[in-house]
């Protein structure tokens, strides 16, 4: 399955990012030249993985009838430069306080097994290129 999206400047640093018939928007801080009008692009990627964490997660207890009451996920990294990247992601799952002790360790088999870490853990080929000029 082949999914696409596109990416529209908006202005300075800002962006929006057409997928599926939503929109996201990306801004830097104004201690990086930007608005600070929406999440940076870095962010956003930290948000996909730590969401998709939550979602895998809170599939799991859907699955098994618990309640997600208390449920969270959080999530830190840290950037890095030469080349600039993030070089840590931590990411921490509260459980809910209705998953019982002998489905934890299922319940963070099942979130740390998402897409976004299982992309992250083997990386996909990425290649980027040039789009043709149209003719005049």
């Amino acid at each position: 399955m082949t999914s696409s999206m596109t990416v529209r400047h908006l202005g300075d640093d800002r962006f929006a990012v057409d997928v599926r018939g939503h929109t996201l928007l990306v801004d830097q801080p104004v201690s990086h030249g930007g608005q600070d009008t929406a999440p940076t692009p870095t962010e956003l990627f930290v948000a996909g993985l730590a969401s998709c964490v939550a979602f895998y997660a809170r599939r799991y207890l859907a699955r098994h009838d618990i309640p997600g009451d208390g449920f969270a996920v959080t999530a830190e990294f840290v950037l890095a430069d030469k080349p600039a990247r993030v070089s840590d992601i931590v990411v921490v799952i509260t459980p809910p306080a209705a998953l019982p002790a002998d489905r934890l360790q299922a319940f963070l088999a099942v979130a740390s097994h998402c897409t976004v870490h299982n992309s992250l853990a083997q990386p996909p080929n990425v290649n980027i290129s040039l789009a043709l000029a149209a003719a005049a």
